[in-house]
C-alpha cells in the first residue's frame, strides 16, 4: 500500500510538471503575439522600395512638354528679307514682335541696315531646319503665318534685335516675348550695334527717295502702277524686288490682279533675281 502511494505521488508530480509547462508555453506565445501587434510598421525608404520590373525600367523616360508651348520643325528654303522666310511646304513666315529695315516694301525706300539684316537672316536659317512657335494670331493681313523662330539654341527673333538687325515691334495680341525684345533693343541701342550705330546715323541724307527702278522693262514708279486690271506679268520686271513691290501695292495674295504669285505663297516672280 505504501508503494502504491509513492508511485501515485511520482505520477502526480510528472503530470503537474507537464501541465505547468504547457501553461507557461501558452503564455509566452501570447506575449510574443501581443508584442508583434504593438510593433510599428516599418517605414518604406528608397532602400526598401521593391525592385522595378526590368522590362519597365528599360523603357525610355520622356521629358514632359511644357504646357502651352508647341513647336513645329520645318525647313527654310528661301529668305525673303530680314524678318520673312519661305518654307519647303510653301508657307511664308513673318517673324513675330520684330521689324527689320525695309528692302522690298512697295511704298518705302530701302532702309539702312536692311540688306545686312537680310544677309544675317539668310546666314542663320536658309536651307536649315528651324522650330516655329505660334502666339495668338495665325496669319497677318498679307496671309503670312506669324511665328517665333528657333534655330538650335538661338531664339532668332530676339537675336536679330539684340545684334542691331531689327527693332522691337509690338502687335497685340501677339506679345508673349515682347518684354524680352524691348530689353534686347535697349542693350543694342546702348552699345550702338547695327542700325543703332554710326553707319545709319546720317542714312536719311543719302538714302534713295524710293525703291530703285530697273533700267529696262517697267519704268513707272511703283506708286503709279495700275492695279485695276491685269496689266503686267513677270517678264515686265527686272527683279523680284520690283515685282514684289507692285504685287503688295495692289493687295498681295488678296488681290493678285496681275497673277504674279503663281503658287499663292505671298512671293511674286520668285524666278527673278
Amino acid at each position: 500500500m505504501a508503494r502504491n502511494k509513492k508511485g501515485y505521488r511520482i505520477w502526480w508530480v510528472i503530470f503537474t510538471t507537464i501541465i505547468l509547462g504547457l501553461i507557461l508555453s501558452a503564455c509566452t506565445n501570447d506575449e510574443e503575439v501581443k508584442e508583434s501587434l504593438l510593433e510599428p510598421s516599418p517605414i518604406v525608404t528608397s532602400e526598401s522600395t521593391p525592385e522595378i520590373n526590368s522590362e519597365e525600367s528599360s523603357r525610355p523616360q520622356q521629358t514632359p512638354i511644357p504646357l502651352g508651348v508647341s513647336r513645329e520643325r520645318v525647313r527654310v528654303v528661301k529668305v525673303v528679307d530680314g524678318d520673312t522666310v519661305k518654307l519647303e511646304d510653301g508657307r511664308v513666315i513673318r517673324y513675330i514682335g520684330i521689324d527689320t529695315p525695309e528692302t522690298v516694301h512697295p511704298s518705302k525706300p530701302i532702309q539702312c541696315y536692311g540688306k545686312e539684316a537680310s544677309y544675317k537672316n539668310r546666314e542663320l536659317v536658309e536651307g536649315k531646319e528651324i522650330e516655329l512657335e505660334k502666339d495668338v494670331s495665325e496669319v497677318d493681313k498679307y496671309g503670312r503665318s506669324l511665328r517665333y523662330i528657333w534655330i538650335g539654341d538661338i531664339f532668332v527673333n530676339e537675336y536679330l534685335v539684340r545684334e542691331g538687325f531689327a527693332q522691337s515691334s509690338s502687335y497685340p495680341p501677339d506679345v508673349k516675348y515682347q518684354d524680352g525684345f524691348v530689353e534686347a533693343q535697349r542693350l543694342a541701342r546702348e552699345e550702338g550695334k547695327g542700325l543703332w550705330g554710326s553707319v545709319c546715323a546720317n542714312w536719311g541724307e543719302s538714302a534713295p527717295s524710293q525703291i530703285p527702278q530697273p533700267t529696262s522693262n517697267i519704268q513707272l514708279p511703283v506708286t503709279d502702277s495700275d492695279c485695276s486690271h491685269d496689266a503686267y506679268n513677270c517678264s515686265n520686271f527686272s527683279t523680284h524686288v520690283q515685282a514684289q513691290a507692285v504685287f503688295e501695292k495692289c493687295g498681295g495674295v488678296n488681290n493678285d490682279i496681275h497673277r504674279l504669285d503663281a503658287d499663292n505663297d505671298g512671293l511674286a516672280c520668285e524666278s527673278l533675281p
